[in-house]
């Protein structure tokens, strides 16, 4: 592929030896370094395909509006592609959201057309938003992940790019480095597959007509319920900084402790966006929005087997709602257009709000009409959606036959040992790898640190020191992850043990849960067993679909393990 990023050009756009010219936006005297009257120089500056990369030197406050942000922890920057260089700088130079700007890197190559600097402008605004060096001043919507011709070759020409682009330390990590990180998997700059885009249409749509009625998104597992929540929040503060609107109120809503400090960190480094914007469903209570989404809503919680009864029951009195409204109660009474994403097959538990639980409260309290869209095409499984109906047929004792799954490590692991052995390796090859275990083994590590949970053939480990972002902390691949701080992650390969508080009947031919083998209290009092057995298939079910390239077994149980190998390949 050749290339060149700078603004000298020659004849050996390859030579190793080249370097990133940086120059003024302002002054624009680039073009004093080459012949201007070449027929080579009008080609590219005027009338060809190039990729630019606007830049501060330092940290400067980009705006003066007060809804955007500062970022003085770290300097921005913009990305764009255009075929009239020299136009398209004089324009920016004019703009005044651009004045912030004093350096530009232009890209650009003889072998380059406008599918090819779609597709890079698309990967540049991805990468360099999770990378961390610059803050991006780009809007999110109009990404591009289109198939075009000669698509492989142009993928390499890009893995070089961002080499050369790490060489001139205007970046400092790789691209495996930022796409095993939290940054860029939940990314507000992000292409959206087909569903997606549906879904994003239709609730752009519902909001811009302010008919201020729930919306709820339906998907499976890795579907980017997640994704397209953090894309349109962006998408919409994005469009209310560039009309000076100061009064829409909006929130993003996330259940799960852990989860929301992940996206706290993640939106303290977005253009216009903040860590306040990422908030609790007890939050909700303080203030009346406009628009909020609630990620996870099936984790939503109803005043049963909780912790803090007394706060509940608060909440709901500042609300003027009944003693057993719910966490979605509290949605619907303080937002005018609420967007739920939801999944029943990912409730855990008795607190959690179930699929029947959720939709008679949106039908009894809301009295608003209801739109629904379903994402039908998950992203994070490699697999497909082949795998993850597949576990939940064997789950549900509905499998009648192995079924070959392509393009992912599906396999059950014999010896405990090669179990560990095969997860160090993982992680030493791809990063990324944990162990996860249904709750199984009490916790007595939570009071006294030096404690081992979990004894395995003589291997002992503690479950997860850390209830916040466990996933990224130092010491998660020695620890077991339990549900609660998994939920909303992704992983290359998961290491899941299904311990002993989940078992096989021969007999009934089905699997079930066993009560005295399941250490959380809240997740089994007060329910029957046919609904414990469900949590409990919900949780191995959300802990089997986090791996993105693979998921390997370990079954305590020897009747359910003997039922799998009916199922999974052994090893």
């Amino acid at each position: 592929m050749k290339f060149i990023v700078g603004t000298k050009l020659d004849e050996e756009l390859l030579s190793p030896e080249k370097i990133s010219y940086e120059y003024n936006v302002d002054q624009l005297n680039f073009l004093e370094r080459i012949d201007p009257t070449s027929e080579k120089s009008n080609k590219y500056w005027s009338n060809w395909p190039i990729l630019y990369i606007l830049r501060q030197a330092q940290c400067v406050d980009a705006s003066k509006k007060k809804i955007a942000k500062k970022r003085a922890h770290k300097p921005f920057a913009y990305i764009g592609q255009t075929t009239g260089g020299l136009r398209r700088m004089e324009e920016h130079r004019k703009s005044e959201d651009k004045q912030m700007f004093t350096m530009v890197n232009f890209i650009y190559s003889k072998e380059f057309n406008q599918s090819v600097t779609f597709d890079y402008e698309s990967k540049l605004i991805q990468l360099f938003s999770a990378e961390g060096t610059y803050a991006l001043t780009n809007g999110n919507s109009g990404l591009q992940d289109k198939d075009y011709y000669n698509k492989e070759y142009y993928d390499q020409g890009f893995y070089a790019l961002w080499t050369r682009l790490l060489d001139d330390k205007i970046v400092s990590k790789t691209m495996n480095e930022i796409r095993n990180s939290d940054f860029y998997k939940y990314s507000p700059y992000k292409s959206l597959n087909a569903y997606q885009e549906l879904a994003a249409n239709a609730i752009l749509s519902a909001i811009e007509a302010q008919t201020k009625e729930p919306i709820v998104i339906n998907g499976m597992p890795g579907s980017g319920k997640t994704i397209i929540a953090i894309y349109m929040f962006k998408l919409l503060r994005d469009r209310c900084v560039e009309k000076h609107d100061m009064t829409t109120k909006m929130a993003l809503v996330i259940p799960q402790v852990s989860l929301r400090t992940t996206l706290k960190k993640l939106f303290k480094g977005i253009y216009n966006l903040s860590p306040s914007d990422v908030i609790g469903p007890s939050e909700l209570v303080k203030n009346h929005y406009d628009i909020v989404f609630v990620d996870e809503a099936h984790r939503l919680r109803q005043r049963k087997n909780i912790v803090n009864y007394k706060a509940h029951k608060n909440n709901n009195e500042v609300l003027h709602l009944d003693e057993n409204a719910t966490e979605l109660d509290w949605v619907l009474a303080t937002v005018d257009t609420p967007v739920l994403f939801f999944d029943a097959d990912q409730t855990i538990g008795p607190s959690g709000l179930g699929e029947s639980n959720f939709y008679e409260t949106l039908e009894s309290r809301c009295h608003r009409p209801l739109q629904r869209f379903e994402l039908k095409t998950q992203m994070r499984v490699r697999a497909g959606d082949t795998y993850l109906t597949y576990i939940k047929e064997i789950l549900d004792g509905k499998a009648t036959h192995k079924k070959e799954v392509q393009n992912y490590e599906f396999k059950l692991v014999e010896a405990y040992s090669t179990f560990n052995e095969l997860l160090n390796i993982k992680e030493r090859d791809t990063g990324l790898a944990r162990m996860l275990a249904g709750f199984a083994w009490k916790w007595i590590s939570k009071k006294d640190k030096q404690q081992v949970d979990i004894i395995i053939d003589g291997i002992g480990r503690q479950w997860n020191t850390t209830p916040t972002d466990w996933v990224n902390s130092e010491s998660s691949i020695n620890e077991i992850g339990s549900i609660h701080c998994i939920q909303g992650y992704d992983l290359n390969y998961g290491f899941v043990i299904l311990g002993p508080d989940i078992k096989y009947d021969v007999e009934k031919k089905c699997i079930y849960a066993d009560k005295n083998k399941y250490f959380d209290v809240n997740g089994k009092k007060s329910a029957t067993p046919e609904e414990l057995t469900q949590y409990i298939k919900n949780i191995y079910y959300v802990l089997m679909t986090r791996g993105i390239k693979g998921t390997y077994l370990y079954v305590c149980d020897d009747d359910l393990k003997t039922y799998l190998k009916k199922y999974v390949d052994v090893i």
